[in-house]
This record gives structure tokens, C-alpha cells and sequence, in this order.
């Protein structure tokens, strides 16, 4: 049976009469005579018995009656919850982001995003950025956001922006007058830092073992907020990615453009390859890729 067939019974039971049947379909009488041959050839008996005055359902059609009502019922039903989904008029969207960009970044564009989306719902995945690859590539989310992957990743990277990171020092600290700092000269204080696997901690040991440099660490923690209330509390001093450098003001910490080195790396949105994004995931990507935020968040404006 095929929805058109199922229809044209139904126009037909309900007024049984082929003629009002023919003006609410909008057919020829011709053409609805032959839609209902063919559903009583594919089902194997007749649905009307019809003499040149009247028109009745047989015993098959009252049965047949009932079931088809379920059935347009429901494929209309179908019908409008996809339609509702492809127009965004209602839908659900499921990403995963570092937490250095979900804590700062993704709030207000979540809410430019409500604002145009009102009936669409998201799920945040905070996850350290080795958690987001994983999501992405696993199919747990359809989007995700952090650092650029290796070049060897399965994973499709869509470039945001280039985030460079910045000291952190105590508010009253002797280094906070000043307008840039080396790494040399930070590394002479206690350093604090994320914990591994963190993808920051990762990437800062890398580059400053490429110079002979190291960490000397002596606190650590899971949480950039954490890291934060120690440098503020005189703990000691860290590096962090300039976008989170409004975090660490208002947790009462200092930044400043950090250089010799300059450490930096393209964070943008992962989407795994051959698979299509639902209607409310693409919505999601326009609003992300749309709030690029080219050079405001490198190193001499994420300090001040």
C-alpha cells in the first residue's frame, strides 16, 4: 500500500461517494477509480461494493478502516516532526568543548543561538580536548571544539581563531607591572598548571622542551578555575590560552603578553568525515564559525 492509495480509501470511506471524494483530492475520477483498483489488486479483494447509486465498504474495508486512519495518522505525524526538525523549529544538538572555550566563549553564542533557534536543544560536553577528539570521532557528539588535531587525525578541523597564551601572575605580584614577559623570567617563579593529559599542559611542556627549558611545577589541578585561585591566592605563576585571560581577571589573577617563546595554536570546530550533520548541528556550526574571532583573542589584547 502507498500513502497515496491509502488517501484516496479514506476520501472514498469517508463520504462514500466518489464523486466528493474526487473534489477533496483534487483527481479525475478516472484517476481515483484506478488508485482504489490497485490497492484492492494489491491486497487481494475488493474494499467497496458500488452499484450505479450507491457506494459501501465490504466487510475487508470496515476492517481496513480503522488501520488506515493509524496509519495517515501517524505518517502525518512523521511528516510534521521532520519538517519541524529540517526548519529548526524544533530539534537537539550535541557538542563537546574544551573547557577554556565553553567556560568563555560558548555562553554568548549559545544564547545568540537560543535567541534565533528558541525550540532547539543543546547539550555541552565539558571534556578536556583529548575527551572532544574522542566524542567527535566515537560519533557521541557531531560537533566539537578544540585545539587543532595532529595532522595524522581521522577528524575534519574547521579553523576558528589562533589563541595565544598568556602569563598569569598574582594581582600584587612585582611582575604584574609589567606590559610582556619572557618565558625565562616566569619560570623563575612557582609555576602551576593543569594536570595531564591536559592538551595545555602538553603543549606548553613540548615547546619549551624544544628550547631546553621545563616546567617547574608545584601545583596542579584538573580545573583553569582552580589554577586561577592559586596564582591569585600568591601560590605562584602560570601560562594559559589568552581566551580565558577575563576568567583569570575575575578570579582576581593578572595576565600579561607572554614572548620568547610566543606558544600558540588554532582552536576551531571537529566534525568527523562522511557523515552529514543533522539540520540543528549545521544551525550550530553557521553560529560557531560565524563568531570567529580573528585577532581579539591573540596574545597583546588577551592580556590587557
Amino acid at each position: 500500500m502507498t500513502v497515496k492509495q491509502i488517501r484516496a480509501f479514506l476520501a472514498v470511506a469517508q463520504s462514500l461517494s466518489f464523486a466528493v471524494a474526487c473534489e477533496r483530492l483534487h483527481l479525475s475520477q478516472s484517476a481515483l477509480s484506478l488508485t482504489i483498483k490497485a490497492l484492492e489488486e494489491g491486497l487481494g479483494g475488493r474494499l467497496f461494493s458500488r452499484t450505479t447509486r450507491n457506494v459501501a465498504l465490504t466487510p475487508e474495508g470496515e476492517a481496513l478502516l480503522p488501520l488506515a486512519r493509524r496509519l495517515i495518522a501517524d505518517w502525518d505525524n512523521a511528516e510534521d516532526e521532520l519538517r519541524q526538525l529540517f526548519t529548526l523549529q524544533r530539534g537537539r544538538v550535541t557538542l563537546a568543548a574544551i573547557p577554556s572555550f565553553s567556560c568563555n566563549l560558548l555562553p554568548p553564542i549559545l544564547k545568540n543561538f537560543r535567541v534565533r533557534y528558541p525550540r532547539v536543544n543543546v547539550t555541552v560536553n565539558d571534556v578536556i580536548n583529548e575527551q572532544v577528539l574522542e566524542m567527535v570521532r566515537d560519533r557521541q557528539v557531531e560537533l566539537g571544539v578544540a585545539f587543532e588535531p595532529t595532522s595524522g587525525s581521522s577528524l575534519t578541523f574547521t579553523p576558528l581563531y589562533l589563541d595565544r597564551f598568556v602569563a598569569v601572575v598574582p594581582i600584587d605580584s612585582v611582575l604584574a607591572g609589567l606590559s610582556i614577559i619572557d618565558w625565562k623570567t616566569l619560570l623563575e617563579q612557582p609555576f602551576i598548571t593543569l594536570q595531564r593529559p591536559s592538551a595545555v599542559r602538553v603543549l606548553l611542556e613540548e615547546h619549551l622542551q624544544a628550547r631546553q627549558m621545563k616546567l617547574p611545577v608545584e601545583f596542579e589541578s584538573h580545573q583553569l578555575a582552580t589554577v586561577g585561585r592559586m596564582v591569585a591566592s600568591g601560590l605562584g605563576v602560570s601560562v594559559v590560552p589568552a581566551l580565558c585571560a577575563e576568567q583569570m581577571r575575575e578570579l582576581g589573577a593578572h595576565c600579561i603578553t607572554l614572548h620568547e617563546p610566543v606558544v600558540e595554536r588554532a582552536i576551531g570546530v571537529l566534525t568527523k568525515p562522511g557523515h552529514e550533520l543533522s539540520a540543528a548541528a549545521q544551525a550550530m556550526f553557521d553560529s560557531l564559525y560565524g563568531e570567529r574571532l580573528g585577532e581579539r583573542f591573540n596574545g597583546a589584547s588577551g592580556a590587557r
